[in-house]
């Protein structure tokens, strides 16, 4: 089937081109993002291959469907970026990657949880300018500590026993209870309770109409102050504008983000030699206790090829 890959970096090229020596796919990379405007650089392919900043609106999906395009595959877990209603309406199937690498995206939210608890980003700055002083770096033990967990499926669920081992009490809300935690001791309660308890609170849900801005003014008072937040599902769950108020007062008292809600506009570009002109991006980056990694929880080799080997699986059995 000839295919067309959009967004596509160099990591996308090695790893896809490695996993079609099993399906014999014929593979084009564009680099641009899909929109409607870039819709005619698939012409010829069946298939299109998107990834989280593609636009794929109604427009669009007419646009890929009168030049035959039948099958959108994503390479990723989420798709709020597609119209559903749309792409149903113009018989174009969607497929997308259940589940790539949950330790991967896990790893990293406790990697964050660390590094922003014993302040590793500030204090290895420190260390190269040869400032050795300890003041500003106080942490605290996780031991004994609660976290809560708001989304159990795979990764929310590997979070959480991870967290266990570190002798974390784990509470958690997810509106469908997943035995395998409660296996582990995690208690389910409502948000209010989670926000309530919780010194911790990591997000693992997918974005929808219901949850976009779960995050905001209402639900961060209900927080314990000083609170840990960490986001390494979809960047709308959280209300930004509400987050930098909750930080400017230390309700919030450490933020880590590898998603953020206009990150269409920056992640996956290098803008080193740029003006930044998302202010509320800027001034995201000026909080001492925020870290921005940029979508890197999910990129592992391991996670990478599995991307790539469970896309094309899904684009052969589909077109069949």
């Amino acid at each position: 089937m000839k295919v067309a890959i959009f967004s596509t970096k160099s990591y996308d090229r090695k790893f896809f081109t490695a996993a079609n020596t099993q399906h014999q796919h014929q593979l084009t990379f564009l680099d641009p993002k899909l929109d409607q405007h870039t819709a005619m650089l698939a012409k010829d392919a069946t298939a299109v291959c998107i990834f989280v900043n593609d636009e794929v609106h109604k427009d669009t999906l007419t646009a890929l469907a009168s030049q035959g395009v039948s099958l959108i595959a994503l390479r990723s877990a989420g798709y709020n970026n597609v119209d559903i209603e749309a792409a149903k309406n113009l018989g174009i199937k969607l497929v997308r990657v259940p589940a790539y690498s949950s330790y991967a995206v896990a790893e990293h939210t406790v990697g964050l949880i660390l590094t922003l608890n014993r302040k590793l980003h500030r204090a290895y700055n420190c260390v190269r300018e040869g400032n050795f002083s300890l003041e500003g770096l106080l942490g605290f033990d996780l031991h004994g500590r609660t976290i809560g967990i708001i989304g159990t499926g795979r990764i929310g669920t590997v979070t959480a026993k991870i967290m266990t081992g570190f002798g974390c009490k784990v509470i958690a809300y997810d509106p469908y209870y997943n035995p395998h935690c409660e296996a582990i001791g995690v208690q389910y309660m409502e948000l209010a309770q989670l926000f309530s308890q919780s010194d911790i609170i990591t997000l693992h849900c997918p974005l929808t109409s219901e949850n976009y801005h779960l995050i905001n003014q209402e639900t961060i008072a209900q927080m314990k102050p000083h609170v840990m937040l960490i986001n390494t599902s979809r960047g709308a769950l959280i209300d930004t504008d509400a987050m930098i108020t909750a930080l400017k007062s230390c309700q919030i008292g450490a933020l880590g983000l590898d998603v953020y809600e206009q990150e269409s506009a920056l992640f996956f570009e290098d803008r080193s030699n740029r003006i930044l002109q998302d202010d509320t991006f800027a001034r995201l980056m000026t909080f001492p206790n925020v870290m921005i990694t940029g979508h890197q929880a999910f990129f592992t080799e391991d996670a990478m090829q599995a991307i790539a080997a469970v896309t094309l699986a899904q684009i052969l059995h589909h077109s069949q």
